[in-house]
């Protein structure tokens, strides 16, 4: 089976994490690399444009790890040539951008993934097997928590971006915890939120507290902050990314249900052996886990997609969906109403 060839689209600080992964992979080969101002030597072509890299004769997909506001261009331009892409999250920067580009891309059978690369992970993929076998039961609960602090550097990139509307952990972080939730437990169905700049001070938020309503009935609450010194976050809990320290005795979240909880991601999962009470003692266990790296894991899933031989784990209309939500939660914090996000059990 002869690798396939990708091209990666943006030679930024994302971008160059899938350059390494192609590089790396088995199943896959690096083709070229798409940047208007690229620095370093990739030792492939580089053309400055997506137009360019199709004149050329075009690989077999396209990781698309450009700035959000590109993502819908480049991936109707992908569309168009025909070559399955795989678009960094968001798959657009607005719900009404990113239906084009998904609308597009199905009515062309063109195969379109998001760039969810947690849905990658044998943790998530765990979790996930663990909530649809029925040992938690009907799922009552949700508690979520991504709480860290950004170092003060990290808002200085860019001409402070970061600090202003649109550059807090919202648009920027929850989109991640969003599309986990929804991948374990289902869709969102309507929430409301409470933002706060009280810390930083800036224009946008640095906290953020949240309410969820599930299509299966269940409700979640998520706490959002990136500036609390805490490790309650998937970052520094599940050991997948050598960048951040790791805390083997945190949680991000704990999904509950009728008979049992599974705590995500140290695995930690109490059942009733038989009678459902608070006096009742739990039997416990910790569940074994691989913990494989997913952005190496959604380059072969990439690969497979592009040869015919599996559909998408996160496709497009799943990015879009996550995005939906995490759009009503913004609406949400500044209206201070329960907004609906228009899903709905399948």
């Amino acid at each position: 089976m002869s690798p396939v060839a990708i091209a990666v689209a943006g030679a930024g600080l994302i971008g160059r994490r899938h350059i390494a992964e192609v590089r790396k992979s088995p199943v896959a080969t690096l083709a070229a690399v798409v940047d208007p101002a690229p620095t370093g030597d990739f030792g492939v072509p580089v053309h400055p444009t997506l137009a360019d890299l199709f004149a050329a004769g075009g690989p077999d997909g396209v990781i698309l790890a450009t700035p959000n506001q590109l993502h819908v261009q480049g991936g109707l331009e992908c569309v168009e040539a025909g070559v399955p892409v795989l678009v960094e999250k968001p798959v657009g920067s607005t719900v009404k951008e990113a239906a084009v580009l998904v609308e597009a891309a199905e009515a062309a059978n063109v195969p379109l993934l998001t760039g969810h690369h947690r849905r990658y992970s044998p943790i998530m993929a765990k979790a996930r097997e663990v909530v649809s076998s029925g040992v938690l039961g009907p799922i009552v609960a949700v508690l979520g928590s991504a709480m860290y602090y950004k170092p003060d550097d990290y808002f200085d990139v860019g001409g402070g971006w970061r600090r202003m509307p649109g550059g807090g952990p919202i648009l920027l972080n929850l989109i991640h915890e969003v599309d986990n939730l929804r991948y374990l437990v289902g869709d969102v169905t309507a929430v409301q939120a409470m933002t706060s700049n009280t810390t930083r001070g800036f224009p946008v938020e640095d906290t953020a507290a949240m309410v969820l309503r599930f299509a299966n009935g269940a409700l979640g609450t998520f706490l959002l902050s990136d500036t609390a010194g805490s490790a309650r976050s998937w970052e520094q809990t599940s050991r997948e990314n050598i960048d951040y320290p790791a805390y083997a005795d945190e949680d991000a979240y704990v999904i509950a249900g009728t008979t049992g909880s599974l705590a995500v991601p140290t695995m930690r999962l109490k059942v009733f052996p038989g009678t459902r009470s608070w006096y009742a003692p739990f039997e416990t266990s910790t569940l074994a886990v691989d913990r494989t790296d997913p952005l190496a894991n959604q380059v072969e899933h990439f690969a497979a997609v592009i040869r015919g031989e599996a559909a998408p784990i996160a496709s497009g209309r799943d990015g879009l969906d996550t995005l939906r939500v995490t759009e009503a939660i913004s609406e949400a914090a500044a209206t201070g109403q329960l907004v609906e996000t228009g899903l709905r059990a399948a």
